[in-house]
């Protein structure tokens, strides 16, 4: 299966297949909104507005697996994304990134573009620190680290990228904007 043969669950409860994407370049990304990444939001909806007309998207799925970070409905976290960052890419309903309940979309994701690291400097280190706590072994499984890791799709379903959460958004940006 491909990118485009998976369906995840809008915030309404409606099946979405992610065929409605095709030619697109997606960016995929786990979100949360008690998070210390939570303002990347601000700079997803910057990449949004610049470039949803040359056909790009953003596949927002809230997620509660890390620390209990998003803890409201859905209603609510569109409602707060809304209010404090003027979000106006669509949000799908909160779902699970990692084991027995992940969605299947994940799988595949991880399965095309396993964990590399953190990067340098004083977040990666942070995030390296609290993560052997957890996972001793986390170096060493394609699973999802934290809130805020970024998958990016290119026009034709490939996925070309993988961002953890401690990486630049700058970064991020261009990636998209070398496949708009």
């Amino acid at each position: 299966m491909g990118f485009y043969d998976y369906k995840v669950t809008d915030a309404q409860g409606n099946d979405f297949s992610l065929d409605n994407y095709k030619g697109k370049v997606v960016l995929v990304v786990n979100t949360a909104t008690g998070c210390g990444f939570t303002p990347h939001y601000k700079d997803i909806e910057d990449m949004y507005e610049r470039f949803h007309d040359q056909g790009f998207e953003v596949l927002d799925i809230p997620c509660n697996q890390f620390a209990g970070q998003t803890p409201g409905t859905d209603e609510e976290i569109h409602e707060f994304c809304q209010l404090h960052y003027n979000t106006k890419f669509p949000q799908m309903k909160k779902s699970e990134v990692n084991g027995e309940g992940q969605l299947p979309l994940y799988t595949f994701l991880k399965s095309q573009k396993g964990f590399e690291g953190f990067g340098k400097g004083p977040k990666a280190l942070a995030m390296s620190v609290m993560l052997k706590k957890i996972d001793k072994d986390y170096k060493n499984n394609p699973d999802i680290k934290w809130n805020f890791t970024k998958f990016v799709i290119d026009r034709d379903g490939n996925v070309v990228a993988r961002f953890e959460p401690t990486e630049d958004m700058k970064n991020v940006a261009a990636c998209v904007e070398k496949l708009i």
